[in-house]
């Protein structure tokens, strides 16, 4: 049976995206951006609360999804499913959509002058640190559904194997929820392994795994909803501390840092997930509307967020709040006329993973 709050919840994670992406030109810790502004301590806050369950918590629920597909598909259909909804859009993006970040990225940091068409080259042959804001090759945001597919595939074979090594003994009971509540001990202990561009390929598959082994349980997930506020509110505290000491304290507290992040990251998983049990658990005219669209806004709103960013920057340089919100309100905008377009293209909806609406 689907389970609409998991829906719910990707949508809603997914929306927030733009104000998230857009604080990125703002931060204090001096990373280069595609169109960097100048540093905010208090939008650069913003990203440093969301950034530890932001992206795990549509992995967990990515996991999760695949317990309840698997009870309802073979193997060979779930991987076909990924294959349409996952890595052909991946390659569209990073085909079509990441060159146009590069280039600006390209003229706003280092003063590009040729046509866009003559840095469609640059990008396929600058290969420096992937991130795209010197004009190289890049996947933007399309890690995530690069990671996404190849943790699919990495746990689907864990799934088979250990279904063939274990039988009826594989099956995970429940678990008592305070056990559940220590899986945040290994998190510190993934962030650098197999990491790529600052995002460890070990966490996810390790996040990926437990919503399905764990998190699909209807038995935790009576536990998960039980403690929903208790959860949210030591993953709030931890957030909250975690950006105290990484954004205004001005010392580096090191592995207290990590330990906060990884309270921030669990416990705001549990208590959001625990929050959409209780409360997002419907479906209605509004929730499929958003749902259907979710594919096509995750692929399409960066583009609009840093166009809008490089063009309105220079006017408005000197009112951060300005530069800031108008930005995400017109990529809100422009996304959503785009998105709708987009879903009556049956083209279009194969490219970027989804169906026609």
């Amino acid at each position: 049976m689907r389970k609409s709050f998991i829906d719910n919840l990707r949508w809603l994670d997914v929306i927030l995206l733009i104000p998230y992406h857009a604080a990125q030109s703002f931060n204090t810790w001096g990373e280069l951006n595609y169109v960097y502004i100048v540093p905010n301590r208090a939008i650069s806050s913003f990203i440093v609360f969301f950034s530890p369950f932001f992206m795990p918590l549509l992995f967990i629920l990515a996991g999760m999804s695949t317990r309840y597909a698997l009870n309802k598909r073979t193997l060979g259909q779930y991987i076909a499913e990924r294959v349409k909804r996952l890595l052909i859009p991946f390659l569209t993006g990073t085909l079509l959509l990441c060159p146009i970040l590069a280039y600006i990225g390209d003229k706003s940091n280092y003063g590009y002058e040729g046509s866009f068409f003559e840095h469609y080259r640059v990008f396929f042959t600058k290969w420096t640190d992937l991130s795209g804001f010197d004009g190289g090759f890049s996947v933007g945001q399309f890690w995530f559904l690069y990671f996404l597919f190849s943790i699919s595939l990495v746990s689907s074979g864990i799934i088979v194997l250990a279904k063939r090594i274990f039988k009826d003994r594989g099956k995970i009971n429940k678990i008592p929820f305070p056990l559940i509540c220590l899986f945040v001990i290994p998190l510190p202990f993934l962030y650098e392994l197999l990491s790529v561009g600052g995002k460890s390929f070990t966490e996810y598959l390790f996040i990926f795994l437990t919503g399905y082994y764990i998190l699909a349980n209807d038995e935790v997930l009576e536990d998960v909803e039980k403690y929903r506020y208790l959860t949210l509110e030591i993953g709030i505290a931890a957030a909250v501390i975690d950006v105290y000491m990484f954004i205004w304290s001005g010392k580096d507290f090191g592995i207290l840092n990590v330990i906060a992040k990884a309270f921030a990251e669990w416990f705001m998983i549990l208590g959001l997930i625990g929050i959409g049990k209780n409360k997002l658990d419907f479906r209605n005219k509004t929730t499929d509307y958003m749902s259907q669209r979710s594919f096509p806004y995750f692929s399409l709103h960066f583009v609009w967020i840093v166009m809008f960013q490089y063009w309105l920057s220079g006017a408005m340089k000197d009112q951060i709040i300005l530069v800031y919100i108008v930005p995400v309100i017109l990529a809100y905008i422009a996304t959503w006329i785009c998105s709708e377009i987009c879903l009556k293209i049956p083209l279009i909806c194969f490219l970027l993973g989804t169906k026609k609406h």
